[in-house]
């Protein structure tokens, strides 16, 4: 008989693909957002889901073997507040509600995952309230489950992405204590992105003649670091901070005076003007501005000076060359050369880009950076030739990675993202293809755990 499993935070369904491969029922769904249990029930149809499952009653819950659950991860993040069980939207705590389920319901089995950062949040004490609330004994508070924890990420099992999560493997001990279970063994070769790439997709997102212009200029910029016979920096490079003069060593300018500011030189070597210290600031490059800390840490220091440096270094061409990024937004401003130098075309067409808040990033085409749940920031592959279509009515190069390859990083080859009724839309799709669970890694182990 098929083992039973129930679905928490659930999300685009990765556990769902996952186990239902294996050949198990899932008899209960919870996902908070609407469009969300839409798509969900387009791709699991007849699958019982609900919404919020604060509203739901532990034994108004299908019975089960196996509770899966990729539980809030926003208490838990290092890009959250990491408030942990003190989050104050309670997020934390939904925690709390996983364990109310298995105290009713005692399934064999317990599957969780949960950004990396869950190990080391608070020092280490939010992961030993998990522990210790699933592994102790039923007299001293606990459920009385064997618990294991592993990081994963799918790149050590030749999916080209790289995404590191915490995946946490539960056994009830009145069934055993995960006497045979071993994590799946992961490999060290390199990922080849090409792997998940369907270039007759025509799904796509075209680049905007923008953002062909901005790739252009940095491409400049790399050619003349080659021509001049200067090494591609290996620091991010903040351009903004070329030519400037302000000083940022001992004391962050929020907290310096007025007239320690005038006279001197602000984002890309322009005049410090003003007559307040508000005035002042907004001459400066934006991560310059902040109030909060009278010094700056270490490691912007150490960006600044390097990037200062590299300025006086080339200043001779750097000077023109400034002039065609002086109106580039400010994150457009820096870039980050992630691919080393060692046999490495200086060439961005053969690159994976990701437009971030920190800046453009450049890495090699070996696996995807992670799916962000911010969806302007889906990675661009620009050696891929375009068809003619409407959209694009001539031949060119360069796309955004296409919904379609996205859910195959995740292992969701499956995956619907809509119907006649109902279709999520593109940003959405990344986003919560930024927050899935990796149906690959689900599936090696529960594998190892069902004993398949």
């Amino acid at each position: 008989m098929a083992l039973k499993f129930i679905d928490l935070f659930a999300g685009l369904g990765g556990f769902h693909f996952a186990l239902e491969e294996l050949g198990c029922e899932c008899v209960f769904a919870s996902e908070l957002k609407e469009d969300l249990r839409r798509l969900y029930q387009v791709n699991f149809r007849g699958c019982r889901i609900e919404g919020d499952i604060t509203k739901i009653e532990p034994e108004d819950i299908p019975a089960h073997d196996i509770l899966c659950a990729g539980f809030p991860c926003q208490p838990f993040s290092q890009a959250g507040k990491r408030q942990g069980f003190k989050d104050e939207h309670d997020r934390g705590n939904l925690f709390n509600y996983i364990c109310a389920i298995l105290q009713k319901h005692r399934p064999r089995y317990v599957l969780l995952e949960n950004v990396a950062n869950l190990i080391g949040h608070d020092k280490g004490n939010t992961w030993d309230v998990i522990y210790h609330q699933l592994s102790d004994s039923v007299e001293n508070g606990g459920l009385n489950y064997e618990v294991k924890q592993v990081i994963l990420s799918p790149h050590q099992f030749q999916i080209p992405q790289h995404r590191r999560r915490i995946y946490i493997i539960c056994e009830n001990r009145d069934y055993g204590k995960l006497d045979n279970f071993q994590f799946p063994t992961t490999t060290t070769r390199k990922c080849d992105i090409c792997k998940i790439i369907e270039e007759d997709d025509m799904d796509y997102i075209p680049l905007k003649e923008e953002t062909r212009n901005q790739l252009s200029v940095w491409q400049e910029f790399i050619d003349q670091c080659v021509s001049h016979k200067v090494e591609i920096p290996s620091f991010p490079i903040w351009a903004m901070e070329f030519g400037a003069t302000y000083d940022y060593r001992l004391i962050a300018p929020a907290k310096q005076s007025i007239s320690d500011l005038q006279g001197k030189k602000g984002k890309l070597g322009s005049s410090i003007v003003g007559n307040s210290i508000d005035e002042c600031l907004s001459c400066l490059p934006i991560y310059a501005q902040s109030k909060k800390d009278k010094t700056f840490p270490d490691w912007k220091i150490r960006y600044i000076e390097q990037n200062r440096e590299f300025y006086v270094q080339n200043k001779k061409w750097l000077d023109k060359w400034m002039l065609k990024i002086q109106n580039f937004e400010n994150s457009h401003q820096k870039m980050e050369w992630n691919c080393g130098r060692e046999n490495v075309l200086p060439t961005l067409s053969d690159k994976i880009i990701q437009f971030r808040a920190s800046g453009i990033r450049v890495k090699l085409p070996t696996y995807s950076p992670a799916l962000n749940l911010v969806g302007t920031q889906i990675p661009i592959l620009p050696w891929i030739t375009l068809p003619k279509s409407e959209k694009n009515t001539k031949e060119s190069k360069g796309r955004y990675m296409t919904r379609k390859e996205a859910a195959k990083l995740q292992g969701m080859k499956k995956l619907k993202f809509g119907d006649d009724n109902f279709k999520l839309s593109v940003p959405r799709s990344f986003a919560a293809l930024g927050n899935a669970v990796n149906v690959t890694i689900v599936k090696h182990l529960a594998k190892r755990l069902l004993g398949l």
